[in-house]
């Protein structure tokens, strides 16, 4: 595509429509603006409840001891760090506990790197909240269908992932570029060169989902800073290839292969929007094991005891599997409540068992209680399977379909087809809001979790973030 007009590439069509809406352009619909305010809320509450791990202890030590020109805020720290370094920072926080948001059938987490992206330039640039909303808007957009050029729709196959590859960093990258690229003031053009920067610093494989390791956690806060360090790097005149993504050595040949499904990426660009159907997470573990929580919750409340239970068949789409059935003795003991986040053993045995929040909470998901002898016992009777029915569904949903054989002969079924936090069974305003105030609630007062709800609603009209992220700032759990 050599001497190919900029504006007449995929990235180049992607730049004028970030380019286009804003204050000063043309204006989100409703729904748009809505969701945004929605995502910025539900990645803070995650943010906030994740700063006790250990990797966000890590992180946060490592963001402060970096230092630097005193850009942003950080949740947890003292002192204001650069753009690049609160994007990081608060990238790893929200994806840390595995409840961020999913783009389907892109099969990615678009908030946890988007938003933190554009609230770190928005402190650098002053922005308003409408040129925030408007810049996170597209953002996720630009992401998700990225992400979607890598689903083929014949085979029900996502290729980022049968390749090792997180579309979730990858294509984050590249939509985190787009809204710090608007947050600072860059036309097209500069959109375009940020996102061309941004796409040679994408990365990201997923091994970690299968066999251990917290590296995931550090994925969207990776590709967070990359999109506002690419960013910055073309404002500063830094150019990136027009033909970034559909080039012979581009983005989708080095992910993809090639092979990708180009008019997903701007069929109803700007007149279909993506971001109000992204799924919530009602559950803090993996997206593919929620179905199967739901079956468990369904059975548990219709009367089964764990003690009834001889055997259990946990049939979910084929791709599914591989992460969260296998290799099968790993995820029958997981040793951590972090890899019980990947157990669909572990997650049905935990609804069966019980749960809290909107079903399971980030209680239920802890070091003690991965490897505590009852669920173990559980776990161990617990198998996961592929099943043509949710292979028919996939990815528009991650359905499930639970088998219970219990010790008096018994055979419970319950087919869960459609995710909670989607389109068909989405989780209300109140359930939204109640999540963030659990997760807000483990760390901050109740007069900070209050004001922050309040301004998220507020955002689209806010002159700055600054009520939204001063009631964030704390340290060692202590508000500042």
């Amino acid at each position: 595509m050599t001497g190919t007009p900029p504006a007449a590439t995929l990235a180049g069509q992607l730049a004028a429509f970030a380019a286009e809406y804003g204050p000063a352009g043309v204006a989100l619909p409703p729904p748009v603006v809505r969701s945004v305010a929605q995502r910025v809320l539900d990645v803070l509450g995650i943010a906030v409840a994740a700063t006790t791990l250990p990797t966000s202890v890590a992180v946060l030590e490592l963001v402060a001891e970096r230092g630097g020109r005193p850009d942003a805020r950080v949740v947890g720290l003292r002192q204001r760090v650069p753009a690049s370094e609160a994007a990081f920072a608060h990238g790893v926080l929200a994806h840390s506990l595995d409840y961020d948001d999913t783009h389907l059938p892109s099969v990615l987490h678009p908030s946890a790197s988007v938003v933190p992206a554009a609230l770190a330039v928005a402190e650098r640039t002053r922005a308003t909240g409408a040129e925030v909303v408007a810049a996170i808007a597209v953002g996720l957009e630009i992401c998700v269908r990225v992400g979607m050029a890598g689903y083929d729709a014949e085979t029900g196959a996502n290729r980022y992932f049968d390749r090792g590859q997180h579309a979730t960093s990858m294509c984050g990258a590249v939509g985190s570029a787009a809204a710090a690229a608007k947050l600072l003031g860059l036309s097209a053009d500069g959109v375009l060169h940020a996102m061309g920067i941004a796409a040679s610093m994408a990365s990201g494989i997923i091994e970690s989902n299968r066999t251990g390791g917290t590296v995931k956690r550090m994925h969207c806060g990776w590709a967070a800073h990359a999109g506002v360090y690419a960013a910055q790097l073309a404002q500063r005149g830094i150019t990136g290839p027009p033909t970034l993504l559909e080039g012979r050595f581009g983005f989708f040949q080095a992910f993809l292969g090639g092979e990708f499904d180009a008019g997903a990426v701007t069929d109803g660009l700007g007149q279909r929007w993506e971001v109000p159907g992204i799924f919530f997470k009602p559950y803090p573990a993996n997206h593919f094991t929620h179905a199967g929580i739901d079956a468990a919750l369904a059975l548990r409340g219709a009367g089964l005891r764990p003690a009834d239970v001889a055997s259990v068949e946990l049939a979910v789409p084929t791709a599914t599997v591989r992460t969260i059935g296998e290799p099968l003795d790993v995820k029958q003991s997981p040793e951590t409540g972090y890899q019980a986040q990947f157990s669909g053993p572990y997650t049905v045995a935990a609804a069966l068992l019980g749960g809290g929040g909107l079903g399971l909470g980030l209680d239920d998901f802890t070091d003690d209680l991965a490897r505590d002898p009852v669920r173990r016992h559980l776990m161990s009777r617990i198998t996961v399977v592929a099943d043509p029915r949710c292979d028919e569904i996939f990815p528009h949903q991650f359905p499930a379909v639970l088998r219970v054989r219990t010790t008096d002969g018994r055979l419970l079924e319950e087919a869960v087809l459609a995710n909670r936090g989607g389109s068909h069974r989405p989780l209300t305003d109140d359930e939204v809001a109640g999540k963030f105030r659990d997760n807000a609630g483990r760390v901050l007062p109740p007069e900070r979790v209050t004001a922050i709800a309040r301004a998220a609603r507020a955002l689209p009209d806010a002159a700055s973030v600054d009520d939204l992220l001063s009631p964030l700032v704390f340290e060692n759990g202590i508000p500042l």
